[in-house]
Order: structure tokens, then C-alpha cells, then sequence
């Protein structure tokens, strides 16, 4: 039996890189930072810090760039794979990425904004009220096609009473 699954949760150390191939496929790629915590054997913490490669394709590698910045906090599942290539000194040269086949973007809230920048250049403040005018738009909406069910009127003789149920 073989398998090769990696799952990694981390933060993205810069803003992805969108690119498309020759025959129009899109291309992101990113790295994000994964830290680890512990103790060392005379009771100190430790913190080391990895770096992974990522590569995502397709509709995926839009929506990254789309929506994650540096900063932002993401959980990838994919493969690992090593590919090789032949450098402009003429030196070979190996790498290992994750090439990701599921991504799931993590919260959206100004911490995630390295420098309180957002995608559209004004600051992270301008970024979450506009989020928050837009998320209580939605929730006047959701409101508005609630039906009302008023439970003191009178009921005529058409309505459904508890002892009637079956159950």
C-alpha cells in the first residue's frame, strides 16, 4: 500500500503568485510558515519554524490569490512531489512542494493583513467595515424574508392544535 497525503496549516509568508500556462491553466504558487512548539529537556520552550512550497492548480490557485495575502491562514491538503530542472548555470537542480488538491482559507479578519493592508489598498479598518456594513445588509435581508408566526392572535378553527398531532 502507498500513500502520500500531507496536511499543513500555516500562514502564508507572501502574497501567492498567479501565473497561467501556455495552454491557459492556472498557476498559483506560495509558501507558508508552520510553527512547532515544546520543551526542551530542561524545561525551556522552543519554537522552530518550517517552511513549505506550495502549488495549487486551477480554479483553486484563483481563488488563493483572490482571497489570501501575506499573513493569511490557510490549511492545505495535498501530495508531496519532487521535480527536478536544469538551472541557467547548467547546475541540476531538486525541489519538494506540496502540490495542493484541497485548500480551505482561514478567517478573514484584519489580523490576517500583514502591514493592515487589504487587496484593494486602503487599510484593514476600511477593509472590515465594509465587510461589516455588507454582513448587516445580508442579515436586514435574512430578516426581511423570515415569515412572522404571531402565536397571540386568536386562531380560527383551521389551525392545528397540539392535541391534535399524532405524536
Amino acid at each position: 500500500m502507498n500513500l502520500n497525503k500531507v496536511y499543513v496549516a500555516g500562514r502564508l509568508t507572501a502574497d501567492p503568485e498567479l501565473r497561467t500556462t501556455n495552454s491557459g491553466d492556472h498557476v498559483a504558487s506560495f509558501s507558508i510558515a508552520t510553527n512547532r512548539y515544546w520543551r526542551d529537556k530542561d524545561g525551556q520552550k522552543q519554537e522552530a519554524t518550517e517552511f513549505h512550497n506550495i502549488v495549487v492548480w486551477g480554479r483553486q490557485a484563483e481563488v488563493v490569490n483572490q482571497f489570501s495575502k501575506k499573513g493569511s491562514i490557510i490549511l492545505i491538503e495535498g501530495r508531496l512531489q519532487t521535480r527536478s530542472w536544469e538551472g541557467k548555470d547548467g547546475q541540476n537542480r531538486k525541489t519538494t512542494e506540496i502540490v495542493a488538491e484541497n485548500i480551505q482559507l482561514g478567517p478573514r479578519g484584519s489580523d490576517n493583513f500583514s502591514g493592515g493592508n487589504s487587496s484593494n489598498g486602503g487599510s484593514s479598518d476600511s477593509y472590515n467595515q465594509e465587510r461589516n456594513d455588507s454582513d448587516k445588509v445580508d442579515q436586514d435581508k435574512k430578516e426581511e424574508d423570515l415569515p412572522v408566526i404571531n402565536m397571540d392572535e386568536d386562531s380560527s378553527e383551521d389551525d392545528i392544535k397540539p392535541e391534535d398531532l399524532p405524536f
